[in-house]
């Protein structure tokens, strides 16, 4: 990289609350970054900074986009479920020696109220369902409503930002919103459906948690899809200040 060019950007996956705020803080530190969002979602809120929308077609894409682009650090802060992409992310990094940093905001734990059947994946969910669940919240977006397509005894309420991909159950109803969500509002929607079960992801943070304590109030059990183990690769952090703090670390010389 010549004088007259301009400072390689820092490259930051993923379209969550913390990636914009760690864009927004690393542009009114001077940090030049990219922010990189899937395009899987409608009008999506966009970041400050220069932002991309779109996959770099898989791990060795994305290797190249960051050779590229003289690029030397990465922050993952997709989704926690959003494995192929933070895969493809700890691999392009071990394939370019860029830096790693991983932001996974803290997991969701039960309460002394909560009532809480943790499962491990999406297909244990719908396997518990349907052997108990009558009136069921759905709420693990839409790409994963088909594997409940085959339950009959239940009625679902499947909350998406976007419609829904897949076969649907044969009792239901779609409501579109986006969050972040009120407690009253959350409150409203269990009681007003009769609501008996809650399926969710542990995905963390404030922006949807109103919907557990409600559930926790009126006493709805709630199914809670374990995380996946994150790639073994790079830093983790838990905080927008502490990747701020990671992403300063690495671009100092030394």
């Amino acid at each position: 990289m010549t004088a007259t060019e301009p400072p390689a950007p820092v490259l930051i996956l993923g379209g969550t609350g913390e990636a914009r705020a760690l864009a927004a803080a690393l542009v009114a530190d001077g940090i030049a970054c990219v922010s990189s969002l899937a395009g899987r979602v409608t009008d999506p809120a966009l970041p400050a900074g220069e932002v991309r929308i779109g996959g770099f077609g898989g791990s060795d894409g994305l290797a190249a986009w960051l050779a590229d682009h003289h690029c030397t650090t990465v922050v993952d802060a997709t989704h926690p479920f959003a494995q192929q992409i933070s895969r493809n992310a700890a691999d392009a990094a071990r394939a370019t020696g860029a830096q790693m940093i991983s932001l996974r905001r803290p997991p969701w734990t039960p309460g002394p109220d909560d009532h809480w059947a943790t499962v491990a994946d999406i297909g244990a969910a719908a396997a518990h369902v349907g052997t108990r669940a009558r009136r069921v919240f759905l709420t693990t977006g839409r790409q994963d409503v088909g594997a409940f397509a085959d339950i009959d005894d239940s009625w679902f309420l499947i909350r998406v930002v976007d419609p829904p991909t897949g076969s649907l159950p044969r009792r239901h109803r779609v409501l579109r919103s986006r969050g972040p969500y009120r407690l009253a509002d959350e409150r409203e929607i269990l009681r007003d459906n009769h609501i008996d079960t809650l399926v969710t992801k542990n995905s963390g943070g404030d922006l949807t948690s109103a919907k557990l304590r409600a559930a926790a109030e009126l006493g709805v059990e709630v199914v809670m899809v374990q995380r996946p183990a994150p790639p073994d690769h790079g830093q983790v952090v838990t905080s927008v200040d502490d990747a701020l703090r990671a992403v300063r670390r690495a671009l100092t010389p030394g």
